[in-house]
């Protein structure tokens, strides 16, 4: 049985597949498509704080699923602009589990991530998934991830 780590970039889900589709993505269809006969190492989501109560029962929600939540406090700066990303946590995760997984699963279409596939390939031989909204994710992530899995009709809320 393969070994699998999941790793969800909660904030860049919700916003693709809110602009792609105007739908919510459904966490429970995409654990159930990228757990299936695999052992789990580690399955996490990283998402922001706002400590609002709609917020809350989400994070509920991802942990009832099994996922282990991380939340980092949502930033406004004294010039009106926000910092709220998980792009360095996300790469630290990924880069200690890799070790003892065959593949890793990354939920995000974020291009920053592009090197991080390459590196886990490299350094680690690790495949990888990358699930994230066909339209709306970098080519370079799509080109580095060993299968590009799309975010389609079949992974939403209805």
């Amino acid at each position: 049985m393969k070994k699998v780590s999941l790793f969800v970039d909660v904030q860049n889900i919700y916003y693709t597949t809110k602009s792609a589709y105007q739908s919510n993505f459904d966490y429970n269809k995409f654990w159930s498509q990228a757990t299936k006969d695999r052992q789990i190492v580690t399955a996490k989501a990283y998402a922001i704080d706002r400590g609002d109560k709609k917020q809350i029962e989400f994070q509920n929600i991802l942990r009832a699923i099994g996922f282990d939540v991380k939340l980092k406090p949502f930033i406004t700066r004294s010039d009106g602009s926000s910092k709220g990303d998980w792009d360095v946590g996300i790469t630290i995760d990924v880069m200690e589990f890799a070790p003892e997984s065959d593949i890793v699963v990354l939920a995000s279409g974020d291009g920053d991530f592009n090197l991080l596939i390459r590196k886990i390939k490299a350094k680690f031989n690790t495949d990888s998934e990358v699930y994230g909204v066909p339209q709306l994710t970098a080519t370079s992530l799509i080109a580095e991830a060993t299968k590009f899995k799309p975010i389609d009709a079949k992974l939403l809320l209805r």
